[in-house]
């Protein structure tokens, strides 16, 4: 029974060491020097003036959000670009709606102001 789990165990050790032991080296044979200006917290170059905890304007979200769903069309144009010669034009008619319905997508977002930071 254990020769079953013993490639699964092994492969999370194995991960397991990958991971922590460059961790444990930098920490032992890392330079450990801190002065002020390395333990200062680094927001945008100057100190904190508010509480962490603060809440954020919703925009920032938005865009954050319009970034990730941008970004992820990029992925799937990549396998898509890739295999384009065996797919041919049906391939690439369903790229242009695709990449149609992101641009319909674009222009609504725009036009509601939805990436203008004020």
């Amino acid at each position: 029974m254990l020769q079953n789990y013993f490639p699964i165990l092994l492969f999370i050790v194995v991960g397991l060491l990958v991971g922590v032991v460059p961790l444990l080296m930098g920490k032992l044979l890392g330079p450990n020097r801190p002065d002020p200006e390395k333990l200062s917290p680094y927001e945008c170059g100057f100190e904190a003036f508010e509480d962490a905890r603060m809440r954020f304007d919703v925009r920032y979200y938005l865009v954050a959000i319009l970034f990730i769903l941008f970004d992820l069309e990029v992925a799937f144009m990549i396998p898509w670009a890739v295999t384009l010669k065996e797919l041919g034009g049906f391939g690439l008619g369903a790229m242009a709606v695709f990449l149609g319905v992101l641009v319909v997508g674009f222009i609504y977002e725009w036009k509601k102001g939805a990436l203008q930071w004020d």
